[in-house]
């Protein structure tokens, strides 16, 4: 067999248990929201806002994202944003570069449909991600989200 690399696929039915399935380690739990949660307020968001998607390599689930499109990030139809919303991989995948699959695919879906920034917002604290997402290019911004820090990637300066 060979090996392609990871690849995204949309939700659907032949698919959903396998995203349902996936599961973050047990000390990550309350830095993220379960994949069934995330799909179930994707349901409820306007058509085109959320961007579910399972992360799979060689035909097996190994994670799940959720972007953001065009959010009314202030609530006020005067401030949209793109970004990452939801990461989960799953816990015997993490540290095989999964991770960084994910966002790169967000944000070269943000930068397809003209973005020219990449959003992010995570738990903070010494056992939160901000070292992955500062790694990756992500600058912390003078904001919170829910409690969250929120981190911007710009797109333009990506190669």
């Amino acid at each position: 067999m060979t090996t392609t690399g990871p690849r995204l696929e949309e939700i659907t039915t032949r698919n959903l248990e396998a995203a349902l399935a996936v599961r973050i380690r047990p000390d990550q739990e309350h830095a993220v929201e379960p994949v069934a949660h995330s799909l179930a307020e994707a349901y409820v968001r306007p058509p085109g806002v959320a961007w579910p998607r399972l992360i799979v390599d060689d035909d097996r689930p190994v994670g799940f994202l959720m972007a953001f499109l065009d959010i009314d990030w202030n609530g006020e139809g005067t401030l949209f944003r793109s970004g990452l919303w939801r990461l989960n991989i799953t816990a015997g995948e993490q540290g095989r570069g999964y991770g960084r699959f994910a966002v790169a695919s967000v944000a070269e879906e943000i930068r397809r449909r003209g973005g020219k920034q990449c959003y992010v917002t995570w738990h903070p604290g010494p056992d939160g991600p901000e070292g992955f997402y500062r790694a990756l290019g992500f600058r912390v911004t003078d904001e919170t989200s829910g409690g969250q820090t929120v981190g911007v990637l710009d797109l333009a300066e990506e190669s």
